[in-house]
């Protein structure tokens, strides 16, 4: 068990939460957001979707089931959604000193010092999550153990997807069909996806103008940050939007589908991040739980004559996603490849693969 040290977390409203160090004892910053889940602290703390932010878990205790291995598979690791921890550092109610799980290579606490993310426990966790839902998604800083104060950090004002994509191109699976996948922040779980789906994966990075490669269809990857940042990929996929071969997108993807439809998108209140939001399909009965890590949306009303919308969410009736109403070309707001969970509308890689 390491030292534990003083921390706090200051709001940019002035509020102060203190508690007790878990993590890396030093000083960061970043925008406060919070997520519902009950477990999937690895996957989440690796989503490309957290670049820049402190996550605060709603969910009352953290680390009891250590953090895994990191193991390979089909060039991607298992466990994780990317290789590295993006969030800026994480917050609970609760740290559990042992870890007890089969899988456990080591303590959240080891990872985080590792990787120098500071974590923090012993706040109250309900209380700034109803700050947040009341004021909104708010900029923070932490502190720990009289570490010099950061500046406060806003990173919806650079592109955090060119931050987060990758560098160059890259080959994924070998199956008979190819897929152009641009990486805006890619979970690893959508390339596991899809290559599980027998088709072979060109990963391009967020700027590549991806019309260049021969392909039977483009998917559009999750990412961090404001939408109106990623106009290049925007322009690209106009381009692509002239032609017929299917185009899926997810999270950001969504967003850039949209924004290339002729859309537009703005920053929603708080976000949705969790693995527990209900989305009907639009015109049916049909509901699934899915789970959600975005701070922006789709303006439904400013979806073009030859598009509609494919989801709604059921809590707020933001857009889930769209759909072209004609050529093969759709999109969810949310993760079908959801890792840790749920698996509810994986279904949706299944339509996409038949439409190739």
């Amino acid at each position: 068990m390491q030292p534990i040290h003083d921390a706090v977390l200051i709001l940019e409203d002035g509020s102060k939460f203190k508690g007790k160090s878990f993590g890396y004892p030093g000083a960061t910053a970043g925008e406060v957001v919070f997520n519902t889940a009950m477990t999937g602290y690895p996957e989440s703390l690796t989503d490309p979707s957290y670049e820049g932010q402190i996550l605060v878990t709603t969910y009352p205790i953290l680390g009891n089931y250590g953090v895994p291995p990191r193991k390979q598979q089909d060039d991607v690791s298992r466990y994780y959604e990317s290789e590295h921890i993006h969030a800026r550092a994480i917050i609970a109610q609760d740290y559990s000193w042992q870890h007890s799980h089969w899988q456990a290579d080591r303590s959240l606490a080891d990872w985080l010092n590792e990787e120098k993310i500071p974590g923090i426990y012993g706040i109250d966790t309900r209380a700034l999550t109803k700050l947040l839902r009341e004021k909104g998604s708010m900029l923070g800083k932490i502190i720990v153990d009289g570490a010099e104060e950061p500046d406060f950090y806003d990173p919806n004002n650079e592109n955090l997807v060119a931050k987060v994509s990758c560098k160059e191109v890259e080959y994924h699976g070998d199956g008979d069909k190819t897929v152009v996948l641009v990486d805006c922040g890619v979970k690893h779980n959508i390339i596991r996806c899809l290559t599980r789906r027998n088709v072979r994966v060109v990963r391009v990075p967020w700027d590549y103008d991806f019309n260049t490669i021969p392909h039977d269809g483009i998917f559009i990857s999750n990412g961090p940050g404001n939408p109106d940042m990623v106009d290049v990929t925007v322009k690209h996929l106009r381009k692509a939007l002239q032609g017929d071969k299917p185009i899926c997108g997810i999270c950001m993807g969504n967003q850039l589908l949209s924004r290339a439809a002729g859309a537009e998108t703005y920053k929603l209140k708080y976000g949705h991040r969790s693995h527990n939001q209900p989305v009907r399909k639009v015109g049916t009965d049909s509901c699934f739980v899915t789970s959600q890590n975005h701070g922006f949306a789709v303006d439904d009303a400013t979806l073009p004559a030859d598009w509609e919308p494919l989801f709604v969410n059921m809590n707020d009736n933001t857009n889930e996603g769209i759909r072209h109403k004609s050529k093969p070309f759709f999109s969810a707001q949310f993760h079908p490849e959801a890792s840790s969970g749920p698996k509810d509308t994986e279904f949706l890689f299944d339509d996409f693969i038949a439409l190739l």
